[in-house]
Parts: C-alpha cells; sequence; structure tokens
C-alpha cells in the first residue's frame, strides 16, 4: 500500500535527523565549536560539485554526492570513531554493518538496497567514484584543521 511506503520513507527522514547530534572531533573553520556528522556530509557534497572538474575519468559526480551524503548515516547507530583510537576502531566495521542494515531496512526494499549499495560501493573504496568521494571524506578535515592553526590536533593531544 502506499500510505506504507511513505510512512517509512518518513520515518527514515525522521530517523536520519538524529546525525545532527553526532559530533566529530573536527572543529568548524571558525573555532566555535565541533561539527557535528550531518554538517560534515552536507560540507562534503558541495566539495564533490565544486571540484567535479579535478575528479579522474570514470567518476560519476551525482553518485559520489550520493554517497557523500549517505556515507555517516551509520554513526547514527555506532557513533563516530576517531581514527587514532585502536580500541574504538576494532569493532568500528561490525557496529557500523549492523547500523547500515537497521537504518536502510527502515525504507521501502527498493529505496534500502539502493542506499546501502551506495554506502557499500563507498566502504569498498574500489571504484573511481568510490575512491574519489573517500579522498574528499579525508581531505576535509584536514581543510578544517589547516584553518584553525592545527587546534583539532592540540586538543586531541594536548601538543602542537
Amino acid at each position: 500500500m502506499q500510505t506504507d511506503r511513505l510512512t517509512q520513507q518518513i520515518q527514515f527522514i525522521i530517523e536520519i535527523d538524529r546525525l545532527k547530534q553526532i559530533f566529530r572531533q573536527t572543529l568548524l573553520i571558525d573555532g566555535s565549536r565541533r561539527e557535528n556528522s550531518a554538517e560534515h556530509s552536507w560540507h562534503l557534497a558541495i566539495m564533490a560539485m565544486t571540484l567535479a572538474e579535478y575528479a579522474p575519468d570514470g567518476v560519476d559526480i551525482m553518485q559520489a554526492i550520493k554517497m557523500l551524503l549517505i556515507h555517516d548515516l551509520v554513526e547514527i547507530d555506532a557513533g563516530d570513531t576517531f581514527c587514532y583510537d585502536v580500541q574504538a576502531n576494532s569493532s568500528k566495521a561490525e557496529k557500523e554493518l549492523q547500523a547500515a542494515s537497521r537504518l536502510f531496512g527502515i525504507l521501502p526494499t527498493d529505496i534500502g538496497s539502493e542506499l546501502r549499495s551506495l554506502w557499500d560501493e563507498f566502504e569498498a573504496g574500489e571504484t573511481p567514484t568510490s575512491k574519489f568521494a573517500a579522498a574528499l571524506d579525508r581531505i576535509q578535515p584536514l581543510l578544517h584543521n589547516r584553518h584553525v592553526r592545527n587546534m583539532n590536533w592540540v586538543q586531541k593531544n594536548g601538543r602542537k
């Protein structure tokens, strides 16, 4: 029934609003507070559009934008894992797989499968598009860190 489909879509939309509550280690460029994961994903999507001319052959920019918008949704359940936290990283993959199944499972099967496929492609990092998206995901925190004069690293490590 169409209303059941719409109910699932609305439920997913409401659920992913929780991404705004997941704070990353990265400070905003103005240094005022930590960035949340929803802001991070939005910023990456804009970066992909802005830097599209530098993408290598074979990159589908629209596909990259979609990947970047959904790649961190799993943090709603799994949290944001700091890249240098060895203990937390040991269980990250399993937590994220469970989160992906739950979150994308909220949606009607066709949409859930499409988003899960995008997420899986990003995580595998084997296609030109996923490699481009992953590169942006790695560059963005470096740009932030550079513009807050390395305060992200200083705050986390206690030294410059």
